[in-house]
Parts: C-alpha cells; structure tokens; sequence
C-alpha cells in the first residue's frame, strides 16, 4: 500500500521553475522513453516500439492537462495528446512489422518511398492539417491551433514511415520540430520543447544514418542456379 501511495506521488510530482511554472516529473520520464526509442529507431532496433509506447503513455496523461489534473495549470494540448494514442496504435504496427523483417534478415531494411508515396505524404500533412484545426479549436486546444494540428498530422505521418522503412521519415519529424518546438514552449511545457530542441538535431542524424545504411546495403545475390531443362524447354517453344 505504501508503495502504491509512494508511486501516485511520484507520477503527480512537479518542480517547480524561475517565474512560478511549473514541470511534471512525469513529462521529463517519459521523454527520457521516447529518446531511448528514437535511439533504438536510428539503430533499427525492434525493441524501440515497446520502449515508445511506455513514453507515449506517460505523455498522454500530461498533455490532457485539466482533463486529468484539475490542479494542473497548464493548457491542454490535444493534438500533442492525440498524437499519443495515435503513436501507440502505429507503434504496433511497426512492432509487428520491424519483428517480422527482423526474423529474416535482422533488421529492416531502410529504403526510399515511391515518388507517388512521398507526393501522398506531403499532401496528406497539408490537408490534414486544415481538416484537424477546426476540430482542435472547438476541442478547446492551446493556440495557434494549426501548429499542434500540424504536429499531430506530421507525428502519425512520421511513425507511419518509420514502420514502412521509410528513409524519408527522417525529415518529416523535421518538419514537425520546426513547428512544435515554439509551440511547447509557448504553452510551458518546457521538458518536452528542450526535447524537440534535441530532437531537431538527432533527426538529422538518424536521416544521415539510414542513408548510409540504404547506400551500403548489399544487393541481393541468387546463389540458386537455374535449371538448364527449363532453359531448354524455352528454347524449343
């Protein structure tokens, strides 16, 4: 029973900031989770899906704000909380995925979108963009409300080519960072805006990585030599 009562304390725990804001324990934790799986993601390792979704779970509960918390005084961020669900639903996708080219080859193999793939993409992160605003903005989240749609949109994009193997995923978590970074910080959540701060950066490397890894890739080799009777058989028709 103690135990229990000493980790409630522990999740509601905050400090407390030069100019009165304050920072949830929870929210610098369950980044720590979600840089631990980026790290794993540029490593091509399966086990940071499972790693994300713990991250995602904590950050669900900050981001809802007063939902959860009326004591909390902090903004709701519903595209930010959204994104969180969201996050957990494709993790295992990607799970699933990442496990399954792992039992063949070891890893997943990362490799480029299709022309008509990556033209989807972008279309995809500007008309969802505009189509999920109005929505947040009668919802009641923080303003400029296009910034945390744009985020949401982008983040489920950006997961979605990371399970696919994407290489362009990369540089879509870019462009959510661009956005998102003054966003949080505008509204105080300050752990998780020095975290896209860092992320801005490890994403360019992870594109750079997985680049390389796409480069250096060996082409595939059939050892399987063919059977001369069909060779024959061609032949005669």
């Amino acid at each position: 029973m103690e135990f229990l009562r000493w980790l409630v304390d522990a999740f509601n725990s905050q400090w407390m900031l030069p100019g009165g804001q304050t920072l949830l324990i929870r929210e610098v934790v369950g980044n720590v989770f979600g840089l631990a799986s980026a790290l794993g993601g540029m490593r091509r390792r399966v086990w940071a899906w499972p790693v994300g979704i713990i991250g995602n779970l904590l950050l669900l509960t900050v981001f809802l704000g007063s939902i959860l918390s009326p004591e909390h005084d902090l903004p709701n961020l519903l595209g930010q909380a959204g994104r969180q669900v969201m996050f957990i639903t494709v993790a295992i996708y990607g799970w699933i995925r990442w496990r399954q080219a792992a039992s063949g080859t070891g890893q997943v193999a990362p490799r480029w979108a299709s022309n008509g793939a990556r033209v989807g993409l972008v279309v995809t992160l500007v008309i969802g963009t505009v189509a999920v605003t109005p929505l947040f903005r009668v919802l009641g989240s923080y303003e400029p409300v296009w910034a945390d749609a744009w985020t949401f949109v982008g983040s489920l994009l950006a997961t979605y080519g990371m399970a696919k193997g994407w290489t362009e995923f990369w540089l879509i978590w870019i462009a959510v960072d661009v956005v998102g970074v003054p966003l949080l910080f505008s509204a105080g959540y300050y752990a998780t805006g020095f975290m896209y701060v860092f992320y801005g950066a490890f994403t360019a490397i992870g594109f750079v990585v997985w680049w390389r890894a796409q480069a250096n890739a060996k082409p595939h080799i059939d050892t399987i030599m063919p059977d001369p009777r069909v060779s024959s058989d061609e032949n005669r028709d």
